[in-house]
């Protein structure tokens, strides 16, 4: 199969996230084949026929025969007509691209996940896998914070199933509040310091958007966490997929094939172009 081809799919289900609708989850079921397999990390190239296409990390975690699932803000020409689509309707998918978390190398390991807003997207896939394979890491911490409560993603996950699992803690924050509203107001960074995690045999992976990654890791960083030890994912100017067009070259790496799975040590060697 040609991987610049992509293949038609149908919507079978969207879900808002957010009060304003700004953030739907898609559940998209390929017509003529099986789910391609994929890890945590990974993404897929989605495409409006007639509009274009976008990468969109996979939200889901892999099981057979499941349909995948991509959670998406509405931001531009692709996402919003993505925005529009109903149940039913046909949209393009290839592949699954680029590199994904190390989970294997994990094991064992605490982890610590650090999302901001849409951001919580990919890290829900990695933070599902390890959830499914509980006994193969150590404690499992989530900071998350949005703009206001009605930011909020994966609400159901948030405040119902995560909190459940064992030796699994969620703290979660806002910018600003209401009065229907009694957690934690600050941003991430700095919440994330208040909490005072130890990096002992601890990896952090932190998403979210490019301001909130910078002053995370700057936080992970006073912590006493090493580069190797941050992990993060990078998403900007990817448009093939595949290594081809150059559109997403940083230094000598192309973001669509050697990422967009990066740790602070790698981005801290290439120019400073993300």
């Amino acid at each position: 199969m040609d991987p610049l081809v992509p293949e038609v799919a149908t919507i079978r289900k969207i879900t808002p996230e957010t009060a304003s609708a700004d953030v739907k989850t898609f559940e998209v079921q390929p017509d003529e084949s099986e789910v391609f397999s994929y890890e945590p990390g990974q993404y897929a190239m989605l495409s409006v026929f007639g509009v274009g296409e976008c990468p969109v990390s996979i939200t889901s975690t892999y099981e057979p025969g499941a349909p995948l699932e991509f959670s998406i803000k509405e931001v531009g020409r692709v996402t919003g007509a993505l925005h529009e689509a109903q149940v039913g309707h046909k949209i393009g998918v290839r592949g699954p691209y680029g590199n994904h978390f190390p989970v294997k190398q994990w094991q064992g390991r605490r982890l610590l996940f650090i999302g901001g807003g849409i951001g919580l997207a990919p890290l829900r896939s990695l933070i599902n896998y390890c959830v499914r394979s509980r006994e193969n890491f150590g404690e499992l911490q989530l900071v998350y914070g949005a703009r206001s409560p009605k930011d909020l993603c994966f609400k159901e996950e948030l405040f119902d199933n995560w909190p459940e699992v064992s030796g699994m803690q969620v703290h979660l924050t806002v910018d600003a509040a209401g009065d229907d509203w009694d957690g934690e107001v600050a941003l991430v960074p700095d919440f994330l310091e208040e909490l005072s995690f130890s990096p002992d045999d601890t990896i952090a992976v932190t998403c979210g958007p490019p301001i909130m990654i910078r002053f995370t890791i700057e936080a992970l960083k006073r912590m006493g966490f090493a580069d190797h030890k941050i992990v993060t994912t990078l998403e900007i100017k990817m448009q093939c997929g595949v290594g081809n067009c150059g559109r997403c070259n940083i230094g000598d790496k192309y973001v669509c094939v050697d990422g967009p799975v990066f740790t602070y040590q790698e981005l801290s060697s290439l120019p400073q172009e993300y």
